[in-house]
């Protein structure tokens, strides 16, 4: 499973290489930062894990960790070079040319309302007609509903938030993450942020229980990035954007083939582009091979108790966890 995790961000610049998707991919590193010292010794045992294991991570810390983020915010950081940094909407579009170009047929906006068994094809319902298929694969994520019995309640959809800058002026940019690689902090409610190559700061985080359009609704992002860089109180912030994130209670993803010919894959717990690309070859080896074996675990659908208060719960758990972190607990 460490292995299949750790190269699933090869797996991808892989596809890009192979298919010409232009989508600003850069192979310039991940670094998970820990600010508070309960973080940190985290961050150093996991380095330590992954380094025992082969894997190409270092420590950062003091003016090296300064000098990589442009801040002096962070204790250290753990820098794994296998990752990187893309266009998601522009690598989305990319594979979609690879699938039409292989004989894949899309329907974007078309919405599966049931399905039922009818004989040895399943029949799947949607807003423009009915598809019948041998086999169905449900990759329904934090947008998961009543489709298949129950498994709506085997995840929390989380809404993640997004802000960017306009173009950050060279004099400003330079001093913004000058080693360009990807950063997430180590905590229970953690920030994540890049620059990209047309010079936008990227911060996400948890944002309101909703989607969103403007930067107006994601004030404390904002906020944050000016703590990370004072500098960035002369920026512009031009786009906001959200969605919804699958959180499953032991942090994995869920796999299930809770009939035959259904097969359904959900839970990436806001890592979902490298490790939902590679999974997507773990599943159509699935499809084609019934004794192909997964790297991970394939299991039965558990409901998570009290599922239906699960708005509340997220609400108390961030902030518990923002309180978590502020004091280091």
């Amino acid at each position: 499973m460490n292995a299949f995790a750790g190269d699933a961000p090869a797996f991808v610049f892989d596809l890009i290489e192979r298919h010409d998707i232009r989508c600003d991919a850069r192979r310039n590193g991940t670094l998970r930062a820990a600010i508070r010292a309960k973080h940190a010794a985290q961050v150093r045992a996991t380095a330590e894990q992954l380094a025992r294991r082969g894997a190409p991570v270092e420590l950062l810390e003091g003016s090296s960790l300064e000098r990589a983020t442009g801040t002096a915010r962070y204790r250290v950081a753990m820098l794994d070079r296998r990752g990187g940094d893309l266009n998601p909407l522009s690598y989305t579009r990319g594979l979609a040319r690879a699938a039409l170009g292989a004989g894949a047929h899309l329907h974007g906006g078309t919405r599966a309302l049931a399905m039922k068994r009818a004989g040895a094809v399943w029949q799947v319902d949607t807003t423009t007609g009915t598809v019948s298929a041998r086999q169905v694969v449900l990759t329904t994520n934090g947008y998961t509903d009543d489709l298949w019995p129950n498994l709506r309640r085997t995840i929390v959809p989380l809404f993640g938030a997004i802000a960017a800058t306009a173009a950050l002026p060279d004099a400003i940019a330079r001093g913004v993450m000058p080693s360009r690689a990807v950063l997430y902090e180590s905590g229970t409610v953690t920030v994540y942020y890049r620059v990209d190559t047309g010079q936008r700061l990227l911060i996400g985080g948890r944002g309101p229980m909703r989607e969103i359009s403007a930067t107006s609704n994601i004030p404390h992002l904002l906020a944050y990035a000016r703590t990370l860089w004072p500098v960035l109180v002369q920026a512009e912030w031009s786009h906001a954007w959200g969605g919804r994130l699958a959180m499953t209670p032991d942090q994995y993803p869920h796999i299930h083939e809770p009939a035959e010919g259904v097969l359904i894959c959900l839970g990436y717990n806001g890592r979902g582009i490298a490790l939902g690309t590679a999974m997507g070859a773990q599943l159509a080896r699935r499809l084609m091979n019934r004794s192909s074996e997964f790297d991970m675990p394939i299991t039965d659908m558990k409901s998570i108790r009290l599922h239906a208060m699960w708005p509340l719960a997220v609400r108390a758990a961030i902030a518990h966890g923002r309180l978590s972190d502020f004091l280091g607990i």
